[in-house]
């Protein structure tokens, strides 16, 4: 919205700053930061005056969060998602067709989490919609992104996956590019939902991942950058940065009342919303390989999870002492605060990968 003060510039004042990318991203990550801030604990207070017993905590999960997260409020996601949606309408160009579908995915299955998550503190149980429901409806929104993004995709570029590393390496999948976005973008979503389940887990994964898929968008919205390091050039999609700088703002803002130990949890409404995104935007810049670099501690996570179910249905025995893995290291006597911090910077080794794949072609 700001960039059309523009309009007011002769080139040389204060509102020629609004044209640049960079300028408009500073500004969306501190909205949404002091977003968080504001609105944090005003938002905790309400809902716990709204949730009787907080988020329900599972019988079968480790014995100590019974104890020590039992009462927390759930659905604090609604504060990263407030802070992305105010900042990103207020600093980002709108007039990008990018923007919007990111924007109509993070909402899309932000509702889909909230509906999820009030029917758990509602009931007081640990079981929301029903599993079908929740992917059909993710489906349904990951489909019409996935056409949005091929559509105003350069014409070369509609329907190809694009590989890292290798130069001008394209595989035309024709109309199955829509059912491979949809996969990378509900599956995204759900990765990070299962990865959201310890203090401060989730969120700085998300933000490490959404900062480097933010560069590589601004890298691959310019044509002299893409020109230099011979990778594809996706016009508009520098825009996307403005998107990105805006969730991580509101992701520290929300960690601040996130960190151990939390004083609300983001619940579905948030993991889902915030995986959603990042597998919307990998699909935007034509980069769906690189998310699964850029976020492999998600898809270590998701991984865990299907292979222990794989695997106890074969044998009646488990892999690991607890899905998804980081409940395993719990089991082994890792401390939470001890697990989130390696995990934090397993996910920040995996975002530089990602971004090196930018120049090793």
């Amino acid at each position: 919205m700001l960039y059309w003060l523009t309009e007011f510039s002769d080139g040389g004042d204060v509102f020629n700053l609004f044209l640049y990318i960079t300028f408009r991203s500073g500004g969306a990550f501190f909205t949404a930061l002091v977003f968080g801030f504001l609105f944090g604990r005003p938002l905790i207070n309400l809902l716990r005056r709204r949730q009787r017993h907080g988020q329900p905590i599972r019988a079968d999960g480790p014995e100590s969060h019974i104890a020590t997260k039992a009462g927390t409020p759930t659905m604090g996601g609604v504060l990263i998602l407030g802070a992305l949606l105010v900042s990103t309408l207020l600093w980002a160009r709108l007039d990008n067709p990018y923007i919007w579908m990111l924007l109509f995915v993070t909402a899309g299955f932000g509702l889909i989490g909230f509906a999820d998550d009030y029917a758990k503190v509602t009931k007081n149980t640990h079981s929301g919609l029903s599993g079908k429901m929740r992917l059909g409806l993710g489906f349904l929104i990951a489909a019409i992104a996935s056409a949005w993004a091929a559509w105003f995709h350069p014409a070369e570029l509609s329907y190809q996956l694009a590989f890292p590393i290798y130069k001008n390496v394209l595989l035309n999948l024709g109309l199955f590019f829509i059912p491979f976005g949809m996969v990378v973008i509900v599956g995204a979503a759900n990765a990070v939902n299962l990865t959201d389940g310890l203090d401060g887990l989730a969120v700085m994964p998300v933000m490490i991942a959404a900062g480097t898929l933010g560069v590589m968008a601004y890298t691959v919205g310019r044509v002299d950058f893409t020109d230099y390091l011979d990778v594809h050039y996706v016009p508009g999609t520098g825009e996307i940065l403005v998107f990105c700088a805006g969730l991580i703002g509101g992701g520290l803002g929300f960690l601040w009342y996130n960190a151990p130990p939390a004083a609300v949890f983001m619940g579905d409404t948030g993991s889902l919303a915030l995986g959603g995104a990042l597998g919307a935007v990998a699909v935007a810049i034509k980069h769906e390989l690189v998310l699964a670099i850029v976020g492999g501690l998600f898809v270590a996570e998701a991984l865990s999870v299907i292979v222990q179910v794989f695997y106890f249905k074969r044998t009646g025995k488990r892999v690991f002492l607890m899905a998804p893995i980081h409940h395993h290291f719990e089991k082994r006597g890792w401390a939470e605060p001890q697990i989130v911090i390696r995990f934090w910077i397993i996910s920040l080794i995996l975002g530089l990968i990602g971004l090196a794949t930018l120049k090793l072609r």
